[in-house]
């Protein structure tokens, strides 16, 4: 099933997202410097049950990208999310909660959501999250090198052709396998910039102010109600259980399931977190 592209104008920033599907609404989170396609084979698995929505989130994607960062605070994102849901979840959701998937940094989204408008979020799924809590001031001097280092932030370019950036995309952990999906969604995160020249529409504005903002706000220090899945991939980045407390402590309706895959399941090797997402949301809804 293909997915329906919509836009909404925020008093904020436009917000660009994706649909599929009819039925309960399960709002889909993309990580830092992805987009909403990439969550295309799990709204296929779901969509015959649930109305699927994936936004890009501010400086991602299609949507708006302010030039400050500090427009990327966590808090005006959440409020980006909850604009959203106010728009178009009310008409369709009886009591206007919905479920929400959430990858690594958007985690941190989630669970602010979860605090700050406790009547919205139904069920929550956590897929591998990262950047969660907050980061001591030191790792402000790091962050050129993580820049450099980290994969998702690889193919920010710029690059001369757009062969150039796929060509480095390719060996990257996200895109193993280079199937048909991993390469639209990879097609679908970059442009062509005014000189010519290949890079990726997330914005360097959104790298700063979100990696700013992992400095100074945590995602997770009070107990939350809400009922949750932790998805751990085999080879994820939480591997050790000091990683796991924060949710442990917090999350008294924890479930916690182990997934193949590394960081990306949800790219490199969907078919096991589809079924893990839908199982969970279909017996924690009976």
């Amino acid at each position: 099933m293909e997915p329906s592209r919509h836009r909404l104008q925020t008093t904020a920033v436009p917000l660009s997202y994706l649909a599929w599907g009819q039925g309960p609404t399960v709002m889909l989170l993309h990580g830092l410097a992805d987009h909403g396609l990439v969550w295309q084979p799990l709204a296929a698995t779901l969509a015959t049950d649930y109305r699927c929505l994936a936004p890009d989130l501010r400086g991602h994607g299609d949507s708006g990208k302010p030039d400050d960062p500090a427009a990327y605070d966590s808090l005006a994102l959440v409020q980006d999310l909850e604009t959203l849901a106010a728009a178009i979840v009310n008409d369709q959701e009886t009591d206007g909660a919905i479920a929400v998937v959430a990858h690594s940094w958007a985690a941190k989204l989630a669970l602010l959501w979860a605090q700050h408008y406790p009547q919205r979020l139904r069920q929550l799924v956590l897929v591998d999250p990262f950047f969660v809590n907050q980061l001591p001031g030191l790792f402000r001097l790091t962050f050129p090198l993580l820049y450099r280092t980290l994969p998702f932030l690889q193919v920010m370019g710029p690059f001369d052709s757009y062969e150039a950036a796929a060509a480095v995309a390719r060996p990257l952990k996200q895109y193993r396998g280079w199937s048909p999906h991993q390469q639209a969604v990879f097609q679908g995160a970059m442009e062509q910039k005014p000189d010519g020249r290949w890079g990726s529409k997330f914005a360097i504005a959104a790298r700063n102010g979100v990696f700013n903002d992992i400095l100074n706000r945590a995602g997770l220090t009070t107990e939350l109600d809400v009922p949750t899945l932790l998805l751990l991939p085999e080879q994820g980045l939480n591997r050790l259980a000091w990683q796991i407390k924060p949710y442990r402590t917090y999350l008294p309706n924890l479930q916690i399931k182990t997934i193949p895959g590394n960081h990306w399941p949800h790219l490199v090797q969907p078919a096991a977190l589809n079924q893990a997402v839908a199982n969970y949301l279909s017996e924690s809804s009976a």
